[in-house]
């Protein structure tokens, strides 16, 4: 047999090995169920798309910004603690490194997924969604987004107008 014909043969029996191997499984870990998915699926859409059912004033959420956020975020949003960014005042976003305060974010639907998904920094997902809403709500209130009699809920915070709005520019158009 040559060479050419060894290897050819020699490669074909190694196609079907690892063909073979691959359609085994090492039976690790569980299917996961579609409720399990659900847990998860958390996100929110600049639209609105996919806010849970709840509510929250600024009132109340000065309460548990207060408990839960001012540690890192600073009283009132202001002064945060090292590696933190402020959570008032309007910014110039006109370099990489600039401080990003609410006021940096295009949708305040954002606000919300990120206070839902991330905070508090040591206990992610332990608000509840008011708490959430509360927390929007307030972050809004004293960048003076909305009046602080307010409720946020998934009707009234997709319609939050932004002063950042707008001014973001897609890197990449033609990926889209």
């Amino acid at each position: 047999m040559s060479t050419c014909k060894l290897l050819l043969a020699l490669g074909a029996a190694g196609a079907l090995a690892a063909g073979a191997a691959l359609a085994q499984s090492p039976n690790l870990g569980k299917t996961i169920s579609e409720a399990d998915i659900r847990a998860w699926d958390i996100a929110v859409l600049p639209d609105g798309s996919n806010l849970p059912p709840g509510s929250g004033t600024a009132a109340q959420g000065a309460t548990i910004y207060a408990q839960q956020c001012a540690l890192c975020h600073g009283e009132n949003g202001v002064k945060p603690a090292p590696g933190y960014s402020p959570m008032v005042g309007l910014q110039k976003f006109d370099r990489m490194d600039a401080p990003k305060t609410i006021t940096y974010y295009e949708h305040a639907t954002t606000i919300f997924d990120i206070v839902r998904r991330g905070m508090p920094f040591m206990a992610p997902r332990t608000l509840s969604d008011d708490q959430v809403y509360a927390i929007t709500a307030y972050l809004l209130a004293i960048n003076k987004l909305i009046d602080e009699k307010e409720v946020m809920n998934a009707q009234s915070l997709p319609k939050v107008k932004m002063p950042n709005a707008g001014k973001f520019i897609i890197r990449f158009p033609d990926r889209i």
